[in-house]
């Protein structure tokens, strides 16, 4: 879909709709009261009659509003208007896209960028307004024999902006939405896959395509043979039950100076987790495809910043692996060495995405990063501990948690900081090996954190278990495309910071 933006009245725009906001009780907004007055009072006597009452979600569609020049008016329920906060605005944009595209609006000009949503500039709500738009039109129909699309469906969205000097700060927001927001497809596509296609041959292939569209995008694959080399004998423990054979895929944006220490982000690619000989319950087993959330988000990632630019140099290193009970597979009880030279004895196979983590971690010092971020839907616990709301967040770095958690409230991508101390490493004690790789039933997320800080220790690290908040269940299955924005929104943030320094 196309978006711009735009400054002007509501009641000169030649579209096919103009959307404006209503807030309960009856009361229209700023620029709903300009068309009022405009159309001699057309839309509050609508309001008075008891038509709408502004509840948060309603909707009610105008034809021929005298006085202007649109085909339509749309109106948009917006609650009161004081608990107007960042998820509703969201959730408001994206009713109004809905409607527009189940009403034959091909075209529209939204004025919900006038509402007052609590410490957010008219950026933010341009540039989140993109991001709600797209989300709501979303759909994964690759594999429909029928797809179900909109007779007339909204094509081109225009956003208000006050005035003619906010036009290039929203061209701006414009261009950042739609770059996060393709990221976030791109990373839903990726984990909505089946896994009897999306393995890690294909998450290889789509790395080499995607640096193909990329000229500041340098890809490596390494395959098994070289990460026996390597001695990843951790990551390599998960692949032995598959027929599937594992890559580790670098992905290098080269934005900033040669010299510049890059950020590192690494994502968990198990692209189908059967448990291994630990094998899950059969039901909701379909759901482990979306195991790779954690890689299909890197992907989501690396795909903004090649379309952004930023003058920053990021890695996106992505471990492949397929998780498979073979007769060739891990067994609890088994002793691995990781590329570290850590001992690791398995205790429970399904407890694999730390295993592939860990070498992927150590891997890592080839770069000499600035800091290194993983990203996983390592633990149940997580989901248990913050539902789908909040990821879990934990570092060794306490700059580092506090701008990530910034760029989650930013990016409405939200994580929560959770505890790492030795005390939870001691549930990782092994009688036979340096570390165990469960600790236990309690504080599992936790001690799982615990694991990969020991391979961490050498960097400013930190932890996202997106176990809660990577895709939903249900009658709305599918990925979310989290943590997309909020790894795009802190890699923005330390891009403004260079930018800065250097004026």
């Amino acid at each position: 879909m196309e978006f711009s933006v735009k400054s002007g009245s509501p009641e000169k725009q030649r579209t096919a709709c103009v959307v404006v906001g209503v807030f309960e009780p009856r009361r229209l907004s700023p620029i709903a009261e300009q068309l009022d007055h405009v159309s001699g009072g057309f839309l509050g006597n609508l309001l008075r009659r008891g038509d709408m009452e502004g509840k948060f979600g309603q909707v009610l569609l105008l034809h021929n509003v005298p006085n202007t020049l649109c085909d339509r008016v749309l109106l948009v329920g917006c609650g009161r208007e004081r608990e107007l906060g960042d998820q509703q605005y969201r959730k408001i944009i994206a009713k109004a896209i809905h409607t527009l595209n189940d009403t034959g609006s091909m075209e529209a000009v939204c004025f919900l960028t006038e509402l007052n949503v609590k410490g957010r500039d008219i950026g933010w709500k341009v540039r989140h307004g993109v991001e709600a738009s797209t989300e709501a039109l979303y759909r994964f129909d690759k594999f429909k024999s029928k797809k179900d699309s909109a007779r007339r469906p909204l094509r081109k969205l225009v956003y208000s902006v006050p005035t003619r000097r906010d036009l290039p700060g929203g061209e701006q927001a414009v261009q950042e939405g739609l770059a996060i927001s393709n990221g976030i497809n791109f990373c839903k596509d990726l984990a909505n896959m089946p896994p009897n296609l999306c393995h890690p041959t294909y998450l290889a292939e789509e790395a080499q395509a995607l640096a193909g569209r990329s000229e500041n995008l340098k890809v490596t694959i390494l395959d098994q043979a070289e990460m026996e080399k390597l001695r990843m004998g951790a990551l390599l423990s998960v692949a032995r039950g598959s027929r599937q054979p594992p890559k580790l895929i670098i992905m290098e944006y080269k934005g900033g100076e040669k010299s510049e220490k890059p950020i590192v982000i690494i994502g968990k690619g198990v692209t189908f987790d059967s448990g291994g000989i630990s094998i899950k319950p059969s039901a909701n087993m379909d759901e482990m495809k979306y195991d790779m959330c954690g890689a299909a988000a890197v992907f989501g990632t690396i795909s903004a910043l090649t379309n952004l630019k930023p003058q920053l140099n990021v890695v996106g290193i992505v471990a492949a692996v397929e998780n498979m009970p073979d007769g060739n597979a891990s067994r609890p009880g088994d002793i691995v060495t990781s590329m570290s030279g850590t001992t690791i004895e398995i205790l429970n196979t399904d407890a694999e995405g730390r295993l592939i983590l860990c070498d992927a971690i150590t891997y890592a010092k080839k770069f000499n990063p600035s800091v290194v971020i993983d990203v996983a839907t390592l633990t149940g616990a997580c989901v248990v501990a913050l539902g789908s709301q909040h990821c879990g967040l934990m570092s060794n770095h306490n700059p580092l948690a506090h701008d990530l958690g910034n760029a989650g409230r930013s990016s409405t991508d939200l994580a929560w900081r959770l505890p790492l101390t030795e005390e939870y490493a001691e549930q990782l004690h092994s009688n036979f090996a340096d570390l165990s790789n469960i600790g236990g039933r309690e504080a599992g997320t936790i001690t799982a954190g615990c694991f990969l800080q020991h391979f961490a220790k050498r960097y400013q690290w930190a932890h996202l278990d997106i176990a809660g908040v990577a895709w939903k269940s249900g009658k709305e299955k599918g990925a979310s495309g989290r943590p997309v924005p909020l790894l795009t929104q802190y890699i923005i943030d330390r891009w403004h910071e260079k930018l800065a320094e250097a004026k």
